[in-house]
């Protein structure tokens, strides 16, 4: 640990940045295409790009510190675990109740988003605590552990435990997580009462089931960065940025991992308001443009806006008073970060009613997106694809065929005719924005 140099790592779904501050205050930075079948390669194979350029090696490593949008990708993208909930007799549906806001006020048929726990895999134990913890109904230990085999029937890889006032006494979560794990070891499994030991039943509950659905995505890339870490030779602390802004070490990141949903996006703004310091701009809007999401936020007075009321997914991340009920509710310190799920490489396609959509799905580092050139049929990132096409006209011709039948087949041909500027010919600035009279 007697290293001088700190490295910090940036982890998108399609490029990860690793930056390196020596003690002299010198900063070298690097960029290189994300790694999504194991994430935590990429920021190795950074930092030894960025060790070799400098002369160093592993033992002048004294921190490693990392921020990721891995969490909050895996849930707008809906990839998280398959997830159960195991909640108080008659409670099963809290997830589906919510509250009654609703984020479009003129939209009466407006459909709130699918609970990241299917109703078919929430599960009800008999059990009964009052508000002030006391025990009304005993734990049924015989039911639980029938419900632990039907669970391994099942194949859940991760189980969220929520009671009904189990803030004020766990003792029925902590016996219920005890029995589930002599059955499934290998299972991800979180109480309530350790996750957000408050009241309010839906957000605990809501909050419980977004830190089990991201568990085993945020636990294997974890465990995977600290032994390819350790195999490189590189012994320094290993540090995590929360979505707070601050870094925690990861240890206590793998217990909770619901603390760095928005972890990426809240480095991001973090560094924006100390540069705008140093050049003498306390009031600022940042705006962090990624591969799958795009992410906004307010700096005033030189200070970053908190909350601990924010709600992610659903295709947007927010905290709005006004907008709520589009998201899973998440009630952990949070930097205020309003994200949309459409980035510089979201996947386009036609919806069953023949409407062009962008996102949330992205084409991240692989394949990448159309840009590229890397001749994938399906048709991937819209905005890059007309970006290239248009600054870089002649190489239209030039492109993997593939990649021009992709573009005409699955984008073109499925439009209406006055939208389908692409189909016969190269784009151009034209073609791609015709003058409408």
């Amino acid at each position: 640990m007697g290293g001088t140099l700190r490295v910090a790592a940036d982890v998108g779904g399609t490029f990860t940045d690793i930056a390196c501050l020596s003690a002299d205050g010198e900063l070298s930075t690097c960029k290189i295409p994300s790694t999504p079948n194991d994430y935590a390669r990429a920021i190795i194979e950074g930092i030894q790009t960025l060790t070799r350029s400098l002369g160093s090696g592993p033992d002048d490593l004294a921190e490693v510190s990392h921020a990721s949008t891995v969490a909050t990708n895996t849930i707008l993208e809906g990839k998280g675990a398959n997830t159960a909930l195991v909640t108080t007799e008659g409670f099963r549906d809290v997830l589906e109740l919510r509250r009654i806001r609703v984020p479009r006020l003129y939209e009466p048929l407006y459909e709130k988003p699918a609970p990241l726990v299917p109703r078919r895999r929430r599960y009800e134990v008999r059990e009964r605590l009052d508000s002030t913890g006391k025990v009304v109904e005993p734990l049924d230990e015989t039911q639980v552990r029938e419900l632990a085999l039907v669970l391994a029937d099942a194949g859940v890889e991760a189980v969220a435990i929520s009671f009904l006032h189990a803030y004020a006494n766990p003792a029925h979560e902590r016996r219920v997580a005890e029995l589930l794990r002599a059955t499934l070891p290998s299972c991800f499994i979180c109480v309530s009462s350790e996750v957000l030991p408050e009241i309010r039943e839906y957000e605990r509950t809501s909050t419980t089931v977004v830190n089990a659905y991201i568990g085993p995505v945020v636990s294997h890339y974890l465990h995977s960065l600290r032994e390819r870490l350790a195999d490189s030779g590189i012994r320094a602390r290993l540090l995590m940025m929360q979505s707070s802004g601050g870094t925690m070490d990861v240890q206590q990141v793998l217990a909770r991992p619901a603390i760095v949903v928005e972890s990426g996006p809240a480095a991001g703004v973090i560094g924006a308001a100390r540069l705008g310091a140093r050049a003498g701009h306390e009031s600022l809007i940042t705006f962090d443009m990624g591969g799958t999401t795009a992410k906004a936020s307010l700096i005033d007075a030189g200070r970053v806006v908190a909350t601990d009321e924010y709600e992610v997914g659903g295709g947007i991340s927010l905290s709005s008073r006004l907008a709520k009920g589009g998201g899973y509710a998440l009630k952990l310190p949070v930097i205020d970060v309003s994200e949309v799920g459409a980035g510089g490489g979201s996947i386009v396609r036609i919806d069953s009613g023949g409407a062009l959509k962008v996102g949330p799905d992205s084409a991240g580092a692989v394949p990448g997106p159309a840009c590229y050139a890397r001749g994938e049929q399906r048709l991937r990132s819209l905005t890059q694809t007309w970006f290239w096409a248009i600054s870089i006209r002649r190489r239209w011709r030039a492109a993997p065929c593939r990649l021009r039948a992709s573009v005409r087949e699955r984008l073109c041909k499925p439009l209406p005719r006055d939208l389908g500027w692409i189909y016969s010919r190269p784009p151009t600035a034209s073609t791609v924005w015709p003058t409408r009279r």
